[in-house]
């Protein structure tokens, strides 16, 4: 048994109560089908009753290259295209689609925010995949893995998609309702029954949603074996062939892509060998005397892009045995002025629940998430460019690592931001920007080195057309100062 493994024990009658009057409660409410109800007890039954294993510090093992293969030690295997069709006829790509642009400023599905060229996340995914369907001649389906915030909206996009020769499936994760957190009560038996006493749990539970909608059945009917499970705002996210070669010649059943830390990942979860299985760590688990040890980039060098590979049957197996008892994570939130409670898990978890599996250390290429603006002006400059959806960073970038960007609050949302720009800056020699107060950018301007602008309260900073501004402090006077 995996050390964070919840320990089972009889429970008590305490909380044998609490769970019958949650049960209670949760029959009262018809907005959600049997089988939500049925996970979100059970979700709930392990939190009351579960009593987790701390992780053994002195257990913890670095992972070898057998676990986490180097991403040039994957099996080699012939560029035929006959060979290549018979691997992608095997693959399905599923999109996790729950989250909204919100934090951006944008109502809807973060997957329809325009990234590049009028481009968005979901155009790009969609032409990535046509593209590979048509090249080699096969079938890769797109599943979207929407929530009740996003299905409505992405239904209507999809849609513009009729047309297209390729397979776009959609279900919902589960709807479980948000608890009080005083007493554990399904906040709408209170009748909070709006969208906000409502939350999806974390995309750990896309392994039985898949399952419970039909389309992991409808995927093994097709002659599918894997499905590659990826955030939809992750640009680097794309069908890598070596990977699904390597998982199929091998027999591994599930594969996370985990790459290099860099002092802005410290706190991601990594990789590790624990009681002879591969394991997941997230800062969470770790003990406060050993947090500063888990940050360190040079013991736990790598982390989880949240790229999996997974066999569908093994999901199958695994989930029709109830066996994915991954972590839980309670998220506190307070909403309405009211202290309420969500319980939710991480796919990655999972991962020590599947037979062979391993992690790839691949290129940080394939993570480039954007969460914010600053990731949004980093894949619209010149250091990126489009090629049949997919986002290639500029060879003409000498350093591996891109630009540090931070923004204030006057750019954080996606409208403002694009008001602040009348072009994006070309960033292919930068190192860093800052930008603090209310500051504007003219076109055709050229950032190098490290940048800092600075609008003081009650000032406006312009930059100019045609400028370029190397390892400079700029401010709302005549000349700029170097940093």
């Amino acid at each position: 048994m995996a050390a964070t493994a919840a320990v089972q024990e009889a429970p008590t009658s305490t909380e044998i109560d609490q769970l019958t009057r949650i049960r209670l409660e949760l029959a009262t409410l018809d907005q959600i089908s049997d089988n939500e109800k049925a996970g979100f007890l059970k979700l709930v039954g392990r939190y009351i009753g579960g009593k987790s294993e701390g992780i053994q510090w002195e257990k913890i093992k670095p992972p070898t290259d057998e676990v986490v293969v180097p991403y040039d030690k994957l099996t080699a295997f012939s560029d035929d295209p006959a060979r290549i069709k018979s691997l992608l006829d095997k693959l399905a790509v599923l999109k996790l689609n729950g989250g909204l642009g919100t934090t951006m400023g944008c109502t809807g599905p973060k997957s329809v925010i325009e990234v590049r060229n009028g481009l968005t996340f979901l155009d790009l995914i969609v032409q990535q995949i046509e593209n590979l369907n048509h090249t080699y001649d096969s079938n890769v389906p797109l599943v979207l893995m929407n929530s009740f915030n996003t299905h409505d909206d992405t239904l209507k996009i999809v849609e513009r998609y009729k047309d297209s020769k390729l397979d776009v499936l959609t279900f919902n994760q589960s709807q479980y309702p948000r608890m009080v957190a005083e007493d554990l009560t399904p906040w709408p038996a209170k009748g909070k029954t709006d969208n906000a006493g409502w939350y999806p749990p974390g995309h750990g539970d896309v392994f039985p949603s898949l399952a419970n909608s039909g389309k992991l059945d409808q995927l093994i009917a097709q002659g599918k074996e894997y499905v590659f499970i990826a955030n939809s705002d992750n640009l680097g996210a794309t069908v890598d062939l070596k990977i699904l070669n390597h998982l199929v010649e091998n027999e591994n059943e599930y594969c996370m892509e985990v790459t290099p830390k860099t002092l802005a990942d410290v706190k991601g979860g990594t990789l590790i060998s624990y009681e002879d299985r591969v394991q997941l760590l997230e800062i969470a688990q770790v003990a406060d005397e050993h947090v500063s040890e888990f940050k360190s980039i040079t013991k736990f060098k790598i982390f989880n892009t949240n790229n999996m590979w997974v066999s569908l049957k093994a999901i199958k197996r695994l989930v029709e045995a109830d066996a994915l008892q991954m972590e839980i994570i309670p998220n506190p939130k307070e909403v309405d002025g009211v202290k309420i409670l969500q319980l939710e898990t991480a796919a990655g978890a999972a991962i020590r629940f599947f037979d062979h599996a391993i992690g790839v250390n691949v290129p940080r290429s394939r993570f480039l998430p954007v969460k914010a603006t600053s990731d949004l002006l980093l894949v619209q400059s010149d250091l990126y460019t489009v090629e049949d959806g997919a986002v290639v960073r500029n060879t003409a970038r000498a350093n591996p690592e891109n630009p540090t960007v931070e923004l204030g609050p006057e750019f954080k949302k996606v409208g403002d931001f694009l008001k602040r720009f009348k072009a994006i800056p070309s960033i292919i020699s930068l190192d860093s920007l800052k930008v603090i107060g209310n500051v504007w950018f003219g076109k055709q301007i050229v950032l190098k080195g490290k940048v800092l602008v600075e609008a003081k309260k009650d000032e406006k900073v312009e930059i100019p057309d045609e400028v370029t501004i190397e390892n400079k402090h700029v401010t709302a006077g005549p000349t700029y100062s170097n940093l």
